[in-house]
């Protein structure tokens, strides 16, 4: 027992517990029979509220007395515990990467800690009172950023570094009835944070709860449950490894096991304890645990002492389930498991990753919400209670531990491992599997964590390699996941699988085609940073075409962004580098797939849409008019899923259904449905969704499961004659124009409006309909979009510059006035600066009251890939709102539109702006037949693709205006509305965000001619 602390711990990997006891799985004790569902226990006392707090920016200013009893916090702070200083007024918020924090500061080599090294004093005056069959009191912090030491009434208790698990003290003959004093001091650094870079905000504090537990003589320290089951599955073993102190001859304990519906299924009672006791019950016939049904019997076991008096009653949730490696495929229950994972970090705005029961509650409820089976934990343990959601609700997880080194071998995204840690280092060794102990012994009874991993981006080595023989050898029910050995193949069977980050595709597919001797998953994919997941089906789509294909988890679920708003309703927030903190990777923080303020963004549209269950394909032949369904799930079946469906025509719906059809795990069906014949000319498209019946605990009734649509032409003829007729009709009453040639402008009057095309600005200058002006300024054509997060880190700016300046800068070479049948012709040649190729827009003043316009790209060899083609439209800032036919109802681009479905949809010009925390190209529209700028009054313009349908964007702002902010509150105040109508985009990207480009099919050649046809009217005036 080490009675004093020591400041050369700090600094030396090799001290990182001190009087800290070993780990021991997360179990409950109660003192009394109580509900399953009750995880709050009597045996406990919450320390968490508000401490007493000093702030030293440097170890010589931190309080070094402060631990006396008689001490008295003159002066001193409140601080919330759990929290973080920084995030509470003490110290600086500091954002970055792979790079140590303190890079370029200060010239250091582990185990060296940096001098700038914050400390946080903390002071909590508490209440004890034991119970009387309190044999001793244990004190658990469940987390604390990076190394603290702990006194309770004035004397040392331990020493502890792992910033993720909990350090737990025995603290029984510290404690006194009455009034107590717990005496904290937290150091932002120690040779602890050489192990703990991951990509994060480098925070410090008491960030998760702090508690005693008053244990009896008789108490279950520790518990490892085991579920073995028969091959056929039929039947199972529960076995139960226990570890008991102070069992005395005479005591005794009682099993009672109760399946998923609530009836006893098997019991044992009264058996001897020992200090190290197996026990086991049988179960036949038992009911699986898998995502698709987390089914979970209730386990109560009751301690008692040799007199027969109740010592503590113990609840555990239990899932049977086997995970393991089949012929070089993961398999659960025997069947090909595949993760359509997500990474997740703890994070909050306001608090950092002092995440609270409700947000993880969000969490879980929404990855159930979105299709998403999987949770990597990246890259530390969470808190225990969010495994407890993921048993309940039904996620697979890899629990990772907490170690990353990044900075110690990766520069610039060079390998270079000249002075990697852990290594092979022998003084690094305990302390790494010790966080490998620590997280595996709290952890191994939950059934949902299906996979240990031994950290993240550490490179490799010997001690990595030796945690991975410690999972195997402990738990052998799991397999390992270490992602690491793709840059250190010394030790290539430390990962059961093999695992990437950022592969490309084709470059997985070409593992996958090459004899490979494992599964393969992406531990990350599809960088999610800003307007990102283009080209995410092009990953999917391996799922069905290659066995050891896995799936993947994608980079990531929420932004890290830092709430700097005065109140609640100020939601304006900074990224890396905003805070004055240096160095610094600025908004490489900002990679979820929702806000840091759980806000959805588009990205979730098609992430949903290519991980769901459920493959939807309507059909319309003349021999089966129905929807192909085939599930996709292992075990679930589509009972409780009602199956809805409905016809639209031209965007509007003219048919609506319901049905219901079992169709098993795994199985392919085709369901007849009743559609209308759809015999008139236009666009048919019928769409069907299954949905809930019922509510479930992580969604209400009606919730959409999966979706599916096909487009079909109208057959008949009836109906095609009499719109001919119409048309006809209206053909045979042409709308008179009126031309009026200018020297500077040319003018079109019709019943409807008037127009002028300018000569000298190179386009159309105005419509006017009953006294409003619909255009701003001249349309120009555009090359050019606002850069995504991907263009820029593939330096897209220096390669494709060109086509910016051509958007900014091309001038008109000259016009031509002509006629077509009777219908009036503008035409315009541009030059492109240093480009040598002439693109045309014309415009035509129709006699069906239509201005047609038609631009022209021709094409030019040698010249970089473009960004777009197409015009944009100055509208004033009165046309706020918009209404279009075409993919929806989220912003949708070339390389991802899967999840989207064809519609009619209303939005503002703000809503169609998402909250990516810096600007950039955002809500544009794929396969748009028609679109409408609208105000209040429903007055506008409407545009109306001819030939193929086009692409459109309504925003606020400018190209640039979104190009040179830095984030939100940058972008001027509105006083316009820009439109775009693109004949073509290029993909957003996605593979990563600091180089990957865009796929092949999702480019646009510069050598290849465009065309882009589409009318516009004024309505509603």
């Amino acid at each position: 027992m080490v009675t004093s602390p020591c400041l050369d711990w700090l600094s030396d990997p090799e001290v990182f517990a001190v009087n800290r006891l070993d780990a021991v799985s997360d179990h409950i004790a109660f003192p009394e029979e109580t509900s399953f569902k009750n995880t709050s226990s009597p045996l406990r006392q919450s320390l968490s509220g508000q401490w007493r707090f000093h702030f030293a920016g440097k170890l010589e200013e931190r309080p070094e007395d402060f631990h006396a009893e008689a001490f008295e916090p003159l002066g001193w702070d409140m601080i919330d515990v759990p929290g973080y200083m920084q995030l509470q007024g003490f110290g600086r918020n500091q954002y970055v990467n792979t790079q140590y924090p303190w890079d370029g500061v200060e010239q250091l080599r582990p185990p060296q800690v940096p001098t700038e090294n914050l400390v946080g004093s903390y002071l909590c005056d508490f209440k004890y009172s034991a119970r009387s069959q309190t044999a001793r009191t244990i004190l658990t912090f469940d987390g604390v950023e990076s190394a603290f030491f702990v006194w309770l009434n004035g004397t040392f208790v331990g020493y502890s570094e792992d910033s993720f698990t909990p350090a737990r003290f025995d603290v029984s003959d510290r404690l006194r009835e009455g009034k107590n004093r717990l005496a904290v001091q937290v150091f932002q650094r120690s040779s602890a944070s050489w192990i703990e870079d991951q990509d994060f905000w480098r925070l410090t504090g008491i960030f998760r709860d702090v508690w005693l537990e008053q244990q009896p003589a008789l108490h279950l320290r520790d518990l490892f449950i085991k579920t073995d089951l028969t091959d056929d599955f039929a039947s199972a073993e529960l076995a139960l490894e226990l570890l008991l102190d102070g069992a005395e001859p005479g005591a005794m304990i009682d099993l009672s096991l109760i399946d998923p519906s609530g009836e006893p299924v098997a019991s044992l009672l009264g058996a001897s304890v020992e200090p190290e006791l197996c026990l086991s019950l049988p179960v036949n016939q038992p009911v699986l645990w898998s995502a698709e049904n987390p089914a979970l019997y209730d386990l109560e076991m009751t301690l008692r002492t040799p007199g027969g008096e109740l010592s503590e009653v113990i609840h555990e949730r239990v899932g049977f389930r086997r995970f393991e490696m089949v012929g070089k495929v993961m398999m659960l229950n025997g069947k090909r498991v595949v993760f359509n994972g997500i990474n997740r970090h703890d994070f909050d705005a306001r608090r950092g990753r002092a995440v609270t029961y409700a947000q993880m509650l969000w969490d879980v409820k929404f990855f159930k919400q979105h299709n998403i089976n999987a949770v990597r934990t990246c890259h530390y343990p969470n808190q225990s209670v969010f495994y407890r959601l993921c048993d309940e609700y039904g996620l697979y997880v890899i629990d990772e531990a907490n170690l990353e080194s990044h900075g110690s071998w990766q520069k610039d995204g060079k390998c270079d491992p000249e002075w990697v840690v852990p290594g092979d280092r022998p003084e690094w060794r305990d302390c790494v599997l010790d966080r490998a102990k620590s997280m595996l012994e709290r952890d191994k009874n939950h059934p949902s964590i299906l996979i240990w991993s031994c950290g993240n981006e550490s490179y490799g080595g010997k001690n990595i390699s030796e945690m991975a023989d410690f999972y195997r050898e402990r738990d052998p029910s799991r397999l390992v996941h270490y992602e690491g050995i793709f840059w250190d193949r010394r030790y290539n069977g430390t990962s059961d699988m093999e695992s990437h980050m950022y592969t490309k595709p084709q470059d997985v597919e070409a593992y996958l085609k090459d004899d490979p001797q494992k599964p393969f998953i992406l531990c990350e994919y599809m960088h999610a940073m800003g307007n990102s997941c283009g080209g995410m089906h092009l990953y999917t789509d391996l799922v069905d075409k290659y066995d050891l294909y896995q799936g993947g988890f994608i980079w990531d679920y929420i932004d890290q962004a830092i709430a700097v708003g005065d109140d609640e309703h100020d939601h304006r927030l900074a990224y890396g580098g905003d805070l004055g903190d240096r160095p610094s990777d600025y908004e490489f923080c900002a990679d979820g797939i929702v806000t840091a303020w759980r806000e959805l963004t588009p990205k979730v549209q098609e992430v949903k849409g290519l991980y769901q269950p459920y493959v939807l394909t309507p059909q319309k032949t003349l021999q089966n008019t129905g929807v192909l369904i085939r599930n996709k799930n292992l075990f679930a079946s589509s009972e409780g899923l009602a199956l809805v469906y409905w016809v639209l025509k031209d965007g509007e719906v003219i048919f609506k259904g319901e049905t219901t059809q079992v169709v098993a795990a795994g199985a392919t069906e085709l369901v007849a449905l009743e559609l209308p014949e759809m015999n008139g000319s236009g666009e048919y498209v019928v769409q069907c969704s299954l949905i809930l019946e019922e509510a479930t605990i992580w969604a209400a009734a009606g919730h959409e499961i999966a979706f599916g649509e096909a487009v079909f032409e109208g057959t008949g003829e009836e109906e095609a004659r009499e719109e001919e007729g119409r048309e006809a009709s209206e053909l045979a009453r042409p709308v008179p124009l009126k031309q009026i040639h200018g020297d500077l402008n040319f003018g079109v009057e019709t019943d409807r409006f008037k127009s002028l095309f300018s000569m000298v600005f190179g386009g159309l200058s105005s419509v006017k309909a009953s006294g409003l002006e619909f255009i701003r300024r001249p349309p120009r054509l555009t090359f050019w979009r606002a850069m995504v997060d991907n263009d820029r880190g593939r330096h897209q700016g220096f390669e494709m510059a060109q086509w910016q300046t051509a958007s900014l800068y091309h001038k008109r070479l000259g016009y031509e006035v002509g006629e077509v049948d009777g219908e009036p012709t503008i035409s315009y040649r541009f030059a492109l600066p240093s480009l040598p190729v002439e693109p045309t827009v014309t415009y035509r003043v129709g006699q069906d009251g239509l201005i047609h316009v038609e631009a022209h790209y021709p094409g030019a060899e040698n010249l970089p890939d473009l960004p777009i083609f197409g015009m944009q439209f100055t509208m004033d800032s009165r046309f706020d709102r918009f209404r279009f036919y075409g993919l929806g109802p989220d912003e949708t681009y070339c390389d991802r539109m899967r999840g989207a479905r064809l519609g009619i949809y209303e939005k503002s010009l703000r809503e169609n702006f998402p909250a990516y925390l810096v600007p950039q190209e955002s809500g544009n529209h794929m396969g748009v037949r028609w679109a409408e700028m609208l105000n209040a009054d429903g007055a506008g313009l409407r545009f109306v693709s001819e030939e193929a349908p086009f692409e459109f964007g309504a925003l606020p702002w400018g190209t640039m205006e979104l190009e040179s902010a830095l984030r939100a509150e940058e972008l001027p105040p509105v006083y316009r509305s820009v439109v775009t109508i693109a004949a073509r985009q290029m993909g957003v990207g996605g593979d990563d965000s600091w180089g990957a480009p865009v796929h092949e099919p999702y480019r646009i050649a510069s050598n290849e001619a465009m065309t882009l046809k589409f009318s516009l009217s004024p309505i509603g005036v």
